[in-house]
């Protein structure tokens, strides 16, 4: 049978995505309590999208056109200003604010002190992946776990997925037409050794066919990079798949090394593997992860 074309997100992603992420807050020492936050955050994500009802959702038929005609319905320019994102960052923040430390907590304040117009630039930023003000970075990862709710409820509301995207749009996202933070290789019965590509913001997942480069589309000169613990082994399922054409650079998830691995997950768990190439300075990352951005 042909793999799916297009996949969108269970209701329980961010439920899997925490568990990955505690399990690899105990593999990953260097981050351990780096990993654990995160997984404490997104374990919030999952009980705000399947605990909380929001009143904003849209109808279905709303997206009919944009599905006929192939365009990605939930887009974020289109949608960015309709949605009501900040119910679900307050219901986050609820959600937090006695899962965490002093210190988070500090935080969690501070965002609930931002008025309307603050948050708004700053998720401006996170979509078009800018850094933001560095008196607000520590902020975003909160208000990018709320826009990834806001959108992921949006798939559900989809009455079919959308097309695989093709041409120069293949690797967009064809539901919001964000980036993807990596691509993944299932090892599940229906998708075994297929490479899916995983959008960083909605966690749909759509088909593209292995050793093609995930920006340029060549495959002559894909090398594959990981990294190596002081006993020889690799302690997350991410590779960096890496492309001297156009000197770019994705993660790359393998579910046949581990099958609880998670784009996101081992996206965030495979840090030191950015820095390392962000050292050599040949190959730039070309994934968006919403949960991790940086200033220079």
């Amino acid at each position: 049978m042909d793999p799916a074309p297009v996949v969108l997100p269970k209701k329980q992603v961010f439920a899997m995505r925490a568990r990955r992420l505690k399990e690899l807050s105990e593999k990953v020492e260097p981050l351990s309590g780096f990993l654990l936050f995160m997984s404490q955050l997104v374990k919030a994500q999952d009980i705000v999208l399947n605990e909380h009802e929001a009143s904003w959702l849209p109808d279905p038929s709303a997206f009919t056109l944009a599905l006929e005609h192939g365009m990605p319905p939930l887009g974020i320019n289109a949608l960015r200003r309709d949605i009501d994102w900040q119910a679900e960052l307050n219901a986050l923040l609820d959600t937090l604010e006695l899962h965490v430390a002093d210190k988070q907590r500090e935080l969690l304040t501070a965002l609930r002190h931002l008025d309307h117009e603050t948050r708004e630039a700053l998720a401006d930023d996170i979509l078009d992946g800018r850094p933001g003000p560095v008196e607000h970075r520590a902020l975003l990862p909160f208000i990018s776990a709320a826009l990834q709710i806001a959108w992921v409820r949006l798939t559900q509301c989809l009455s079919s997925p959308p097309r695989r995207p093709s041409g120069n749009a293949r690797t967009i996202c064809p539901c919001c037409g964000s980036a993807p933070v990596a691509s993944i290789i299932h090892a599940d019965r229906d998708r075994s050794g297929v490479r899916y590509l995983h959008c960083g913001l909605c966690s749909t997942e759509w088909h593209l066919e292995r050793s093609k480069c995930s920006v340029c589309g060549e495959g002559r000169t894909v090398k594959y990079l990981s990294l190596e613990d002081e006993q020889g082994k690799v302690p997350v399922a991410a590779q960096a798949e890496t492309c001297s054409d156009c000197n770019s650079y994705l993660k790359i998830v393998t579910k046949e090394f581990n099958l609880g691995a998670e784009p996101m997950a081992d996206d965030l768990a495979s840090l030191m593997l950015d820095m390392k190439l962000a050292e050599e300075g040949q190959f730039d990352r070309s994934g968006f992860n919403p949960l991790l951005i940086v200033g220079e």
